[in-house]
């Protein structure tokens, strides 16, 4: 894989290139949002105060040099600007962003915006097709909005935490923030949307993405199973109660997933394990007697695949096309062909750390595919563009900006 290295006047090539979006906030939920609109080709200015960088940039288990590398993956593609929104000044200067801008993202707590004076029914006055997209713990409007709230909090409230673990322990929780970025995903969604809306009618709108409503959003039936059948959803594990068989089995040498839950694919696992009966016997023919009789199919298996290795395994599911996998780590990924011939991980040339792997730009589109142009930068790296090129102003105007501590 060799390493993307352009300039951060690299032109976008995109299906969002020509897209002009300011985002402010920190850490993950409003970041993400702008990591996957400038993956898409918007031209994504993250603004930070001046001296009081985002904190994610030193966040992760791995830090050159002081760098966090998580950031240098949600700063990609980025513009970064400083300047101080609580100062008069600032404020000005971000309504003159505001009038060249798309989109405006930020995830501070509900009301701060409007505290600096920059809520939406200001800014529409400067640009009537702004689209102001605000994610947060508890939405914009309710008796909760005014909590701070974090993923985990928003993650509890939303029904996820609760059904992730054993059910003989207290929930746990997904290792990576999945409220923030859920929550970030509804929120790049929303933006889209509201694109389309002004391309009709030329008016913006506010996009209100809350965590926990975008962790409720993905709950499946959890709601309706209570309320018309008073059943409450609990922790089962690695498996889904009555989805049989779809597990993880251990083999002699690690572990695979099977998901063999379809009658018809059920079938072909029972050849696979050398057993074409287990397909016509009454507790496992159908997919409701299987459910039935989960656990006991699920010791049968295990004790199957505990004969084999898991490519012996892998190769004995393909052939009888049984969907199948390895439980995959960082190393895996870097080393699967598939991972490779679909470019799933990109090199990037970070400016002080050299070389870095990271995720590339997903979805994948024919004609106007996104693309990763450049690792984050530092704060403030592109002060010259944004106040100099963007806003035209003078030499003077900005080192009287530096002076006051607006930038």
């Amino acid at each position: 894989m060799s390493a993307t290295s352009a300039p951060q006047s690299a032109p976008a090539s995109g299906p969002l290139a020509g897209l002009r979006v300011i985002e402010l906030g920190v850490l993950i939920a409003g970041p993400f949002c702008g990591q996957l609109l400038g993956d898409l080709g918007a031209e994504v200015i993250k603004i930070e105060p001046p001296g009081q960088p985002d904190p994610l940039r030193e966040w992760g288990a791995v830090r050159p040099d002081g760098h966090g590398l998580w950031f240098s993956i949600i700063g990609r593609n980025k513009k970064c600007a400083t300047l101080d929104l609580r100062k008069e000044d600032g404020q000005q200067v971000l309504k003159a962003l505001i009038a060249k801008a798309d989109i405006i993202i930020e995830n501070f707590r509900p009301g701060t915006m409007e505290k600096w004076g920059l809520g939406y029914d200001e800014l529409k006055k400067i640009n009537p097709g702004i689209i102001m997209v605000r994610v947060s713990g508890y939405g914009q409007t309710g008796p909760a909005s005014h909590k701070a709230g974090y993923a985990a909090v928003g993650e509890a409230m939303g029904g996820l935490r609760y059904l992730i673990g054993e059910p003989d322990r207290l929930p746990a929780r997904a290792g990576i923030s999945l409220g923030d970025t859920l929550a970030a995903i509804y929120a790049a969604l929303g933006a889209l949307a509201a694109l389309e809306h002004r391309r009709r009618t030329g008016c913006g709108q506010v996009v209100d993405s809350a965590i926990y409503e975008a962790c409720l959003a993905v709950t499946e039936s959890l709601v309706p199973d209570y309320q018309m059948g008073g059943f409450v959803r609990e922790r089962t594990g690695s498996f889904l109660p009555k989805i049989a068989p779809s597990n993880i089995y251990r083999s002699k040498d690690g572990m695979l997933i099977i998901a063999a839950n379809q009658d018809s694919v059920f079938k072909r696992l029972a050849e696979a394990m050398g057993r074409p009966e287990l397909a016509a016997d009454p507790r496992y023919a159908t997919h409701g007697a299987r459910g039935d009789n989960q656990r006991e199919l699920d010791e049968l298996i295990n004790g199957w695949a505990g004969a084999f290795t898991t490519d012996e395994l892998l190769a004995r599911c393909e052939e009888h096309a049984v969907p199948s996998g390895k439980i995959y780590r960082a190393p895996d990924m870097l080393d699967d062909p598939h991972y490779k011939a679909r470019e799933a991980i990109t090199a990037v040339r970070h400016a002080a750390l050299g070389e870095i792997m990271m995720p590339n730009v997903f979805p994948k589109f024919s004609e106007t595919p996104g693309a990763v142009r450049w690792a984050a930068p530092e704060p403030g790296q592109d002060n010259s563009y944004v106040y100099g090129s963007l806003l035209g102003y003078s030499a003077a105007d900005i080192s009287r900006l530096e002076d006051n501590g607006v930038i």
